[in-house]
């Protein structure tokens, strides 16, 4: 068991990290950045993004956003397997954050003093050390404001590093998002032509590592840190117990599946904080897809199945033709299947006898 002391101290060694920084020289004033516009948003949990502009309007500005990082326990399949999760905003994954190329993105990042560990946040897009962790390291008790310039385009995760050990087992209890940084004027394809999408989806994709009692049976914990020394040792296996899209299994079927139309042109967000994943559309394409999520590149055309490194967030745009059911899934199938990896999107309109049908029902077998 990791006692809060012990977790504490952990990540005050990580903050001094913040002194091994070296003084950048700005190359906008402070009273420039000051100056500057600033817009507030409200954060949404997935897989819904909070409204923003796909081409920016005027010029960069400071875009702020609150989160508030929350533990708690998280029943995460039907079973009742509980995860002690830590999460921002008390979403998993976290929420994403869209900003426009050369906009500042300026967080308030909010540990109440209801919780037990030091959190803090590295942010992939960001430019400077540890990717603003040793700024951000908050103990219970604590906020503080990070800033940063979006001076690369496309999707980038983030997640809580707050040193050594901590650093996998917050990423895999809960903690990481994405932010998605647009170009000012908007996507584009393969030829440079402008390209616009109708719905915006997020699924952040988690592997799970819950340890089992000698029965077998998932265990559960009073707090995160009662069940580290055992999650940890299920970790180094390497062999996650569940992996999901958006924090438990299903969390994106059924009820909860996400919703389009025939001729609606939808972009998916697709993060993974630590593994290897492969997204697959049955039934669909991915018709322009950054698969390394950076826009500055041209997309690929026409994947069936593309690859999401673990650490990084890709983004993939598709124009639904058919109506029905269609399952999203992490290609490795066994994954998709037994751990749970799978969501799905409920297309409304009309059937196209053109792209698909069935020329004979089902029948027996005939004898000549």
């Amino acid at each position: 068991m990791i006692t809060r002391r012990e977790a504490l101290f952990g990540a005050a060694l990580g903050a001094a990290a913040v002194a091994a920084l070296p003084a950048l020289s700005a190359t906008v004033t402070k009273a420039e950045i000051r100056g500057l516009p600033r817009e507030k948003i409200t954060l949404v949990a997935p897989p819904f993004v909070h409204p923003h502009d796909q081409i920016a309007k005027g010029g960069p500005k400071i875009v702020e956003f609150t989160m508030t990082i929350e533990e708690k326990p998280v029943v995460i399949d039907a079973d009742g397997a509980k995860l002690n999760a830590m999460t921002y905003n008390g979403s998993i994954p976290g929420p994403l954050m869209v900003v426009h190329q050369d906009d500042y993105l300026e967080l308030t990042l909010i540990n109440p003093d209801t919780n037990s560990l030091a959190h803090n946040i590295d942010f992939h897009a960001a430019t400077g050390g540890l990717g603003g962790g040793g700024l951000t390291l908050i103990n219970p008790g604590e906020q503080v404001t990070l800033r940063f310039k979006a001076t690369r385009t496309g999707t980038f995760v983030y997640h809580c590093a707050p040193g050594g050990a901590m650093i996998p087992w917050h990423v895999v209890s809960g903690m990481n998002g994405a932010v998605m940084v647009l170009p000012r004027d908007g996507l584009r394809n393969d030829k440079g032509e402008p390209v616009k999408y109708d719905k915006i989806f997020y699924i952040g994709e988690s592997d799970f590592y819950i340890p089992r009692d000698e029965k077998g049976n998932f265990k559960s914990y009073e707090s995160a840190g009662d069940g580290y020394d055992d999650t940890v040792k299920v970790m180094r296996g390497l062999i996650p117990t569940h992996v999901v899209f958006n924090g438990k299994v299903g969390s994106l079927t059924g009820d909860n599946a996400m919703k389009s139309k025939v001729g609606e042109t939808v972009l998916i967000v697709h993060s993974q904080a630590n593994r290897d994943t492969r997204p697959h559309l049955i039934g669909g394409h991915g018709d322009y897809v950054w698969e390394l999520g950076k826009f500055a590149n041209p997309p690929a055309k026409d994947l069936e199945t593309w690859f999401i490194r673990g650490g990084s967030a890709g983004a993939a745009l598709y124009t639904f033709l058919q109506p029905g059911v269609y399952a999203y899934v992490n290609h490795n199938l066994i994954e998709a299947v037994e751990l749970g990896a799978t969501a799905h999107f409920k297309v409304e309109g009309d059937w196209n006898d053109d792209l698909m049908t069935q020329v004979e029902a089902p029948k027996p077998i005939a004898i000549n």
